[in-house]
């Protein structure tokens, strides 16, 4: 492939609404396979079962289309405004991660990644399969190795002009293009990210414990979220920006190009009283369109009561109650939790025998038991 069309198709993403394009090769992806099967091996995945499910295809591009010779990666950013972790003073409202305030990333970022594919294409007759996070894919090594940013101590991939605020994507194919110069590694000393974080999520720079992190159990968790990381929620209820919000290169990132990215009113770290009483319906019209809608309506009450919980608002105490008698045991847990938080053993433990009676479910009995003894 001739510089020209490189350069080319690098201004027809920037069109698109991308920060940067960069051309790798398949082989690449170097050690990061063997380091992804350590990870699983070590549990630090939690239940996010579909990585071990897909694990080879995931460690080696080759196994996911053998025909593949070069990889265009791409970044699209999503800075914020305003700084996000401000929200956190803010006990009364729940905090939603920045890149989850609006449009859901996958379908704007596939767009683009399509018209690009098919300029790629038209030029070489080549093949072509575009990619975003939902497939097996590990685009932060790529991206690393082509040049767009390197992986931070806190696992994400950093850019020198945009920060940690990059949505990724790759486009796959056939033609052989010439790959770029991989990034060096700045961190250096630096280890922000690491010391932010509210629940010890890195056991050592550059790994992640999933179970740990806050991003993880407030979305990808289904369970109940293990007790001991409750107090250091907060007021999160969709994923955690700490880690990523520190990075000294964030002053180099403009904010996002991309209204479709911007926070809408319903999203924009809405108040807890509101978001406790979502029943699905409204969960459904609230979040349509965002990335907060695949976490589903059970999950994200959770969440909710949980920071209410932290909140120490005895307002919320009216919500907190109804939630006693909802239909997900999920929720009816996390009720008991922040009923005890909020109002005390002695109305807990009042009101334990009336809802025992209905109970069958051992989350929501623990928790019974936790918070009125």
């Amino acid at each position: 492939m001739s510089a020209a069309l490189k350069d080319e198709l690098a201004a027809l993403a920037r069109a698109q609404g991308f920060h940067d394009l960069r051309f790798t090769a398949p082989s690449a992806i170097g050690a990061a396979g063997e380091r992804l099967r350590a990870y699983l091996a070590d549990g630090r995945h939690g239940d996010m079962d579909w990585m071990e499910r897909n694990a080879d295809r995931r460690a080696d591009p080759k196994v996911l289309w053998p025909d593949v010779r070069s990889i265009l990666v791409l970044g699209m950013s999503y800075a914020p405004e305003s700084d996000p972790l401000a929200v956190l003073s803010e006990p009364k409202r729940g905090a939603i991660s920045c890149y989850a305030q609006g449009k859901d990333y996958h379908d704007l970022v596939k767009r683009g990644l399509i018209v690009v594919a098919r300029r790629l294409a038209d030029a070489t007759g080549a093949d072509v399969k575009v990619f975003v996070d939902t497939a097996p894919l590990m685009e932060k090594p790529l991206a690393a190795a082509a040049g767009l940013g390197w992986q931070g101590k806190h696992t994400n991939l950093v850019s020198r002009s945009a920060g940690s605020w990059l949505f990724l994507g790759a486009v796959l194919t056939t033609a052989e293009i010439e790959p770029d110069a991989a990034e060096a590694d700045h961190c250096g000393s630096c280890q922000r990210c690491l010391d932010i974080c509210p629940t010890n999520a890195f056991p050592q720079p550059y790994q992640l414990d999933a179970r740990r992190c806050i991003a993880y159990l407030t979305i990808e968790h289904k369970g109940h979220i293990p007790a001991e990381f409750r107090p250091a929620i907060g007021n999160r209820v969709f994923g955690c920006d700490d880690c990523l919000a520190v990075c000294p290169w964030n002053k180099f990132a403009e904010s996002a190009r991309e209204m479709r990215f911007r926070a809408r009113l319903g999203t924009d770290n809405p108040p807890l009283s509101e978001l406790l009483w979502l029943d699905d319906a409204a969960f459904r019209e609230r979040f349509a369109g965002t990335p907060v809608k695949r976490t589903g309506r059970d999950r994200i009450v959770r969440n909710a009561l949980i920071a209410a919980g932290n909140s120490g608002d005895t307002a919320l105490l009216p919500a907190v109650r109804g939630l006693l008698d909802d239909a997900s045991p999920l929720v009816r847990a996390m009720a008991v939790w922040a009923l005890g938080r909020l109002a005390g053993k002695d109305e807990t433990a009042g009101l334990r025998t009336h809802h025992v009676a209905r109970e069958g479910d051992e989350g929501v009995l623990a928790e019974w038991a936790a918070a009125s003894s």
